[in-house]
């Protein structure tokens, strides 16, 4: 794959000017954190059609689940080989070009929390709780990060869950959980308190819902960027669960089911980095070609120009890692988490380069936020952040060349 199709084109088209219409004019709500993004995505999946394609794959796939033919082949013959890969493309490149944030939402509903519940939990767990998030009729978190664990996510972990009688009682909290503040869903990770060492137990994952007894969601915590995506704290005191509340953590267990998670959330972030990068580049030519020093406009002289050529440099070499993931999973294969931490390495530090000298570019200008860069800038900082520090991704790509 070397460029979209004439299909993708009309579907990114169509995204664009949803995008004009329905977010562009709320930028400022979602910025300041006045408006939540979930009516909005909503908004993008209904207008589209996404919640009834995702209503009917679930249907076909639960239905060949309980059929006897399996969650593995349910998927091939569902289409989750990748065949609209382009369609789940597309509007995160967009999005992301006007609204990082709403995009981070939207993906941990999905991916993260959705995802998870979907590959570990059973059809009858899938229609009660992954169903409604697919569709976007829900909000869903992915709790796994701890405020003393940072990068050691699992060795740090200290929320644990111990079996009382035929439930579990739960306790401990979580951090930076995206969502949090609004999550109607959560996919919570915890230890089971069995007596072991702390660092030897085994990871549990439960699905909680809001409201429950004991458990407590913060209000939006204040950040530096990704303000159109709510990010807050968890608090769960003596939070009683029964065991259809509990995710099979399967042959390998849940350490296992979050690292897969990794995998998703990494690769998704090259498509985010080239919204940024495409919109930056973009608002960057046309200041360039408009704003003039000294008689002439800006774009004539050799540090601009060298700027806007290592911005186009790094729009190609992202553009394509997305194709490369594209093709992947038109293909039915999963980048490995090496793979996929390289992708993310390189795309993240891109856009944050790429948005840095956008504001460069645009001088003091670039630094208020009536020009779009100083937003962007912000916000394509996370991507050095979440989802895994840039050491981390450092950590597992070494790994893996190591071990070879």
């Amino acid at each position: 794959m070397i460029e979209w199709s004439e299909e993708d084109l009309m579907i990114r088209d169509a995204v664009r000017g949803w995008i004009d219409a329905e977010v562009r004019p709320n930028l400022d709500a979602l910025d300041s954190g006045e408006l939540p993004p979930y009516d909005l995505l909503r908004s993008l999946y209904k207008t589209f059609g996404m919640d009834e394609m995702a209503r009917s794959s679930f249907q076909a796939r639960i239905a060949k689940e309980r059929e006897g033919g399996g969650e593995k082949d349910a998927g091939k013959k569902d289409g989750d080989g990748g065949g609209n890969a382009a369609m789940t493309m597309l509007p995160v490149i967009e999005l992301c070009k006007v609204a990082p944030g709403m995009v981070s939402a939207m993906g941990v509903g999905l991916g993260l929390a959705a995802g998870t519940i979907m590959k570990r939990g059973t059809p009858d767990q899938k229609e009660r709780w992954a169903l409604p998030l697919l569709t976007m009729e829900k909000v869903g978190a992915w709790a796994i990060t701890e405020p003393n664990s940072g990068s050691d996510a699992f060795g740090g972990m200290q929320a644990t869950a111990k079996k009382v009688g035929d439930e579990y009682v739960i306790n401990g909290s979580k951090t930076f959980i995206t969502n949090g503040p609004y999550a109607d869903t959560i996919v919570f990770y915890c230890k089971l308190d069995d007596g072991r060492d702390p660092r030897d137990r085994e990871i549990l994952t439960f699905v909680l819902d809001r409201g429950m007894e004991g458990l407590e969601q913060s209000k939006p915590l204040r950040k530096m960027g990704l303000h159109s995506s709510p990010t807050g704290e968890l608090f769960l005191n003596d939070v009683r669960a029964g065991a259809d509340r509990l995710l099979s953590s399967g042959s390998q267990g849940g350490k296992e089911s979050a690292k897969q998670n990794f995998v998703t959330e990494r690769a998704g972030v090259a498509a985010m980095a080239l919204g940024v990068i495409e919109e930056c580049l973009k608002l960057s030519v046309e200041y360039a070609k408009t704003r003039e020093l000294w008689g002439q406009r800006i774009g004539d002289f050799q540090l601009i120009q060298l700027k806007l050529a290592k911005m186009e440099v790094a729009r190609l070499n992202v553009q394509n890692l997305v194709f490369r993931h594209v093709e992947m999973q038109r293909s039915g294969r999963t980048p490995t988490l090496a793979e996929a931490s390289a992708m993310k390495l390189y795309a993240a530090q891109a856009a944050s380069e790429v948005a840095q000298e956008a504001v460069q570019l645009f001088g003091g200008n670039g630094y208020m936020s009536e020009y779009r860069v100083e937003q962007l800038a912000r916000d394509a900082k996370s991507f050095q952040i979440y989802a895994g520090t840039d050491e981390i991704q450092v950590t597992h790509i070494a790994r893996d060349l190591l071990s070879r």
